[in-house]
């Protein structure tokens, strides 16, 4: 589902990796569609390595984005701001740190969500049924 889909800092939106160059990666820009090359110098963080910590540990981007697919019947989720936020984020994620998780994390998990989904990048049953196959196996 995250495969190939990163998150540069410094840079708006969500990135596909299309292809490996000799000194950096090309990737295409979710937002505007554009490729572009990103560069090792870059803070680049795949999504499918992204986790939220919790009371207990941490739970991978990929539940939590699961979640709110599930919560939202695979709508996008309406803007929220502060305690809105938080009681959101407390409904999909309810074990959340609320000490190290911050809005602005929040913030980003829902934008994120949100362009993945008009992307049509969201394929929770393909995933689960993927996996569902190499278990039976």
């Amino acid at each position: 589902m995250l495969k190939g889909i990163l998150a540069i800092s410094g840079q708006p939106g969500l990135f596909k990796l299309v292809a490996e160059a000799k000194n950096s990666i090309i990737v295409e820009s979710l937002l505007t569609g554009k490729r572009q090359p990103a560069y090792a110098t870059s803070k680049i963080s795949s999504l499918d390595d992204i986790a939220i910590f919790t009371q207990t540990g941490e739970v991978s981007l990929k539940e939590v984005l699961k979640s709110i697919a599930e919560k939202e019947n695979k709508e996008a989720v309406a803007k929220l701001d502060g305690n809105a936020l938080k009681a959101y984020f407390g409904e999909v994620l309810p074990e959340y740190d609320q000490d190290r998780v911050y809005t602005s994390d929040m913030k980003k998990v829902i934008q994120w969500y949100n362009l993945l989904q008009k992307n049509d990048l969201l394929n929770v049953e393909e995933e689960e049924e993927a996996t569902e196959e190499k278990t039976e196996e």
